[in-house]
């Protein structure tokens, strides 16, 4: 038997969350397109003949601007430091830029504190086609000594089992630490507020998204009837009138989408109240990063 920790590192928007998603075939961590849309490590466990893996999505690093985002860089780089195996996820379509290589900084200082095995998982290779992708991985390959190269598309799912028996063939001898049955260690009241973060990522623009959190005030379930009560925090007056919208309505279609999503994940019917409250500068705030979850 094999079990080991596989961390999933690179830079924001990068679609760490998507190949997640993918290698589990199931959806337990939100997606946008907007950066920074994973704010604390995920948990997913891959369960293969012969072996068991803890996928462990991180949040992207960047140069943070607030407390939330230095916590955020921190959680990427501990479990960076701590997994036994690295799948450091890089774009197809374009050169190394700035913020890979400040992943590549952060990967070469882990490796040299204790060995291991690194992949370059390049992914969106649905996007290029093979001919421009050659000077990519000629590129990568200059920067570091990987132990593998695996093209994937997280999104269309090619070269992703490639991927996943590669990363079978690196772990460590080990017992399973999970039980067959489990998915992920989120709760369902963690999985109902970053479900409706994702929808309210999706419904608005500029600064809104990142200033943007939201708590579970109320999880009661009743048989197979969820009553979820929840607070959508903002750091502005002007930015609650944004989220609720015209008449509510942007609220409202938030509330749906999340419900109907809820109701697909949980099993059961769902009761969804959401609630727009300023917190000023929150994301400077201990406390609330606490409370959070952050």
């Amino acid at each position: 038997m094999k079990f080991g920790t596989v961390a999933i590192i690179g830079r924001s928007n990068v679609g760490k969350s998507t190949l997640l998603n993918r290698l589990l075939n199931e959806k337990i961590a939100i997606v946008s397109e907007k950066p920074q849309t994973t704010r604390t490590r995920i948990l997913g466990v891959v369960h293969a003949p012969g072996a068991q893996i803890a996928l462990l999505d991180t949040p992207g690093l960047h140069k943070p601007q607030h407390l939330l985002n230095r916590r955020m860089v921190r959680t990427a780089v501990e479990t960076l430091e701590e997994a036994d195996v690295l799948f450091v996820l890089m774009d197809a379509t374009s050169l190394p830029g700035p913020g890979d290589l400040l992943v590549l900084d952060h990967v070469t200082a882990a490796v040299n504190k204790r060995r291991r095995p690194v992949l370059l998982v390049l992914n969106k290779i649905d996007l290029v086609n093979k001919i421009k992708l050659l000077p990519v991985l000629e590129s990568y390959a200059r920067l570091f000594a990987w132990t593998e190269v695996v093209p994937v598309s997280a999104h269309t799912g090619d070269n992703v089992q490639r991927l996943l028996t590669v990363a079978v063939s690196l772990l460590p001898e080990g017992e399973a630490a999970y039980d067959d049955d489990t998915v992920t260690d989120q709760t369902m009241r963690t999985l109902a507020a970053e479900m409706v973060r994702e929808k309210l990522l999706r419904q608005t623009h500029e600064e809104i998204p990142y200033s943007l959190a939201v708590e579970i005030d109320e999880f009661i379930e009743e048989g197979k009837l969820a009553r979820i009560t929840a607070s959508v925090l903002v750091e502005r007056e002007s930015h609650k009138a944004i989220v609720i919208g015209k008449h509510g309505e942007r609220l409202k279609t938030v509330g749906t989408e999340a419900r109907l999503d809820m109701e697909r994940v949980f099993g059961m019917k769902v009761f969804l109240q959401l609630w727009v409250k300023v917190r000023e500068a929150w994301r400077e705030d201990e406390l609330a990063l606490i409370e959070l979850g952050y």
